[in-house]
C-alpha cells in the first residue's frame, strides 16, 4: 500500500506535558513535535480508555458473582454475516516463523537477522518498562528502520544488521490498555503506555516504513472486547491522519490472550477489518486470563502449569476456533510460543526440549495455523522446517476447518490434573525469580530451561492466589497429590526456603532484589482480591 507523505510541522511543547525521567538520547526522541503529538493522543483518547477499563472491572465483578463468559447476543447477526477483512500486505503474506523478544539493541539485531519471517519487538511482556529501557528500545527501532543500528558487546563482539531484504519484517507490540506510562504526564495525568509505545514508534518511523511497503505493523495485546479493538482503530486512524498516511496503512495483528476475547473474535476482526491481518494464540496469557477470569469458580481450578498443555480440551477448542474464525474472514491464524529454549552442556536434555518444540509446531501446522512463534534464534530453523514440510504455500487460509464446532462450554471446560509439591514450589520460585529480574530491569528471563516473561509468571502468581484462597468460604482447602493441604503455611515454608536456594545460583538475574520480590509476592498472595496484573504494583518500584 502506498502512502501519502507529508511533513509534520515542528511545534512548541505544551506546558502541560511533563516528562519525569532522563535517559541518554531522549531529547532526540521526545522533540517538541513528538511531545505535542503524544499530548494530542492523550487528550483525544484517554477518556475512552478509562471507560474501557471500567467496563473490564464491571464485567469481572459479574464473573466473580457467578456469571460465565459467553458469546454476545447483541452481535449474533455480525457473527452470522459473510464478510472478510482487508487483504494482507505483501510483506505479511508469509509469516510462518515469527521471533519475539525485548527491544534492546543486541536483541533487535539478532532477531532481525535470525532468518525468521517476522520479528515482534516487544515493549510489553518481555520488556521491563524502566525509562531507560523504553527510550533505548525506541532508539534501537528507529535506528533499525533507518538501517544504521549496530552494537558492540562488552567482550568486543560487534553486531550489525543484514541488508533489509534478508531481515525479518518488523512488528512492534506496545503495552496493553491497562498500563500507564508514569514518566509522561499530560495535564497532570499519566499517558497510556500503549499510546506512548505505539505513538512514538509511529511518529518517528511510520512514513519511512510506509514508503518501503513495510508497515508500520503492530501486535495489539490484552484486548478483552470489540470496543477495545474499536478504540485502537480510532487511535491508529488518527495517527494516520496526522502523519499523512493512507487510511489503513498501519496494519495490526491481535493477540487473543484473554478469555473474554475468545468469545468476541469475529467482533474484534470486524472492528479492525480495514487494517487487521490476523489473530494470534497468545497461549500463556490466555491460561492466566482463564484463571483470573474464573478465579471465584471453585469448579474451574486448573492443575499445575506443566499439566495445562495445548492438548487439553479447553485450549484445543480455543486454538481451533481461532483458526476457523480467522480463515472464514480471510485473516491469518498465528500459533503461539513454545517456552523451551536450547540447553547448552546437556545434549540429552536439549534433544528432549527440541522434541517438545517440534511436536508443538507440528500440532499447530497440522491444525491449520499460518505461522508460529519462537523465543530464541536457534529455534527458527526447527520451526521453519516443520512449517515448510506441511505448508508449501505462504499460508493456510484455504484450510477452512468447517469441522470445528465450538460452544461456550468447550471454551470453559477445566482440565483434570494435580498439584504436586514440585509444581507448587516451582510456581513460587518462578514468581520470585522473574519479579526480581523484572524489578532489576530484565523482562525476559531463562528459568529451568524455559523462557519466562510476564505472561508465564502471571500464571504462577494467579495459580498460587487461587489455590490458597480456595477455602475462603470455609470449605475444605485444596491438597497436593500427596495429601498435604495447600494453605498459607505451605506457602510460607516455600518462601522461607527460597533465598538460600537462590544464593547457591551464581549470576542470578536480579539477585539483589529477591527479598523485595518475596515481599511483593507475599502481599499479593495474601490479599483478599487477586490483583489484575502483577506488573501494576511492581511498576511503581521501577525507575
Amino acid at each position: 500500500m502506498s502512502a501519502v507523505l507529508q511533513r509534520v510541522p515542528e511545534a512548541e511543547p505544551e506546558a502541560t506535558l511533563e516528562i519525569d525521567g532522563q535517559a541518554p538520547g531522549q531529547d532526540a526522541l521526545l522533540t517538541p513535535a513528538a511531545r505535542a503529538f503524544l499530548a494530542d493522543l492523550h487528550r483525544r483518547f484517554e477518556g475512552e480508555r478509562q471507560a474501557r477499563l471500567a467496563a473490564r472491572r464491571a464485567r469481572q465483578q459479574a464473573f466473580d458473582a457467578g456469571a460465565l463468559p459467553d458469546f454476545r447476543a447483541d452481535t449474533a447477526a455480525l457473527r452470522a454475516a459473510e464478510w472478510t477483512v482487508a487483504p494482507a500486505p505483501v510483506a505479511l503474506r508469509d509469516r510462518r516463523v515469527e521471533i519475539t523478544g525485548p527491544v534492546d539493541p543486541k536483541m533487535v539485531i539478532n532477531a532481525l537477522n535470525s532468518g525468521a519471517s517476522c520479528y515482534m519487538a516487544d515493549f510489553e511482556d518481555s520488556t521491563a518498562p524502566t525509562w531507560d529501557n523504553l527510550v533505548a528500545g525506541q532508539q534501537a527501532l528507529r535506528a533499525a528502520v533507518a538501517g544504521t543500528l549496530a552494537f558492540t558487546a562488552g567482550n568486543g563482539k560487534h553486531y550489525a544488521l543484514k541488508p533489509e531484504a534478508e531481515q525479518a519484517v518488523l512488528i512492534v507490540r506496545p503495552r496493553g490498555w491497562h498500563m500507564d506510562e508514569k514518566h509522561v504526564r499530560v495535564d497532570g495525568v499519566r499517558l497510556a503506555g500503549a499510546l506512548f509505545d505505539a505513538g512514538l514508534f509511529c511518529f518517528h518511523n511510520a512514513r519511512a516504513l510506509a514508503a518501503r511497503d513495510r508497515g508500520p505493523y503492530l501486535y495489539l495485546p490484552k484486548l478483552e472486547s470489540m470496543e477495545e479493538a474499536a478504540l485502537w482503530d480510532a487511535v491508529l486512524a488518527h495517527i494516520e491522519s496526522v502523519l499523512g498516511l493512507a487510511r489503513g496503512q498501519i496494519r495490526v495483528t491481535v493477540l487473543i490472550e484473554t478469555l473474554p476475547a475468545v468469545f468476541e473474535m469475529d467482533e474484534i476482526l470486524h472492528a479492525l477489518k480495514g487494517r487487521v491481518v490476523g489473530l494470534n494464540c497468545g497461549r500463556w496469557d490466555y491460561i492466566f486470563s482463564y484463571i483470573k477470569t474464573l478465579r471465584r469458580h471453585r469448579d474451574r481450578v486448573l492443575p499445575e502449569r506443566g499439566q495445562v498443555t495445548m492438548v487439553q480440551p479447553f485450549l484445543r477448542a480455543y486454538s481451533e476456533l481461532l483458526i476457523r474464525t480467522c480463515h472464514r474472514r480471510g485473516a491469518h491464524a498465528m500459533g503461539g510460543m513454545a517456552a523451551q529454549i536450547p540447553i547448552a552442556h546437556d545434549a540429552q536434555a536439549n534433544a528432549e526440549a527440541l522434541a517438545r518444540v517440534r511436536a508443538d509446531k507440528l500440532r499447530e501446522v497440522t491444525a491449520g495455523h499460518d505461522g508460529t512463534w519462537v523465543a530464541h534464534p536457534a529455534l527458527v530453523p526447527l520451526a521453519r522446517e516443520v512449517f515448510d514440510a506441511r505448508m508449501p504455500g505462504p499460508n493456510q487460509l484455504h484450510v477452512a476447518r468447517e469441522d470445528v464446532h465450538v460452544e461456550a462450554a468447550d471454551l470453559l471446560q477445566p482440565c483434570l490434573g494435580t498439584i504436586t509439591r514440585a509444581g507448587f514450589d516451582g510456581n513460587v520460585e518462578v514468581c520470585v525469580r522473574y519479579l526480581a529480574a523484572w524489578l532489576d530491569g530484565n523482562g525476559c528471563v531463562p528459568i529451568h530451561h524455559l523462557m519466562e516473561d510476564a505472561a508465564t509468571a502471571e500464571i504462577a502468581r494467579a495459580q498460587l492466589w487461587q489455590w490458597l484462597h480456595y477455602g475462603d468460604d470455609g470449605r475444605e482447602a485444596l491438597a497436593l497429590d500427596d495429601g498435604t493441604p495447600v494453605d498459607f503455611a505451605l506457602f510460607e515454608r516455600a518462601l522461607i526456603a527460597l533465598p538460600s536456594r537462590l544464593r547457591a545460583q551464581p549470576g542470578l538475574p536480579g539477585a539483589s532484589r529477591v527479598a523485595e520480590a518475596i515481599g511483593i509476592l507475599d502481599r499479593l498472595t495474601h490479599a483478599d482480591e487477586l490483583a489484575p496484573f502483577l506488573t501494576l504494583p511492581a511498576y511503581e518500584r521501577l525507575d
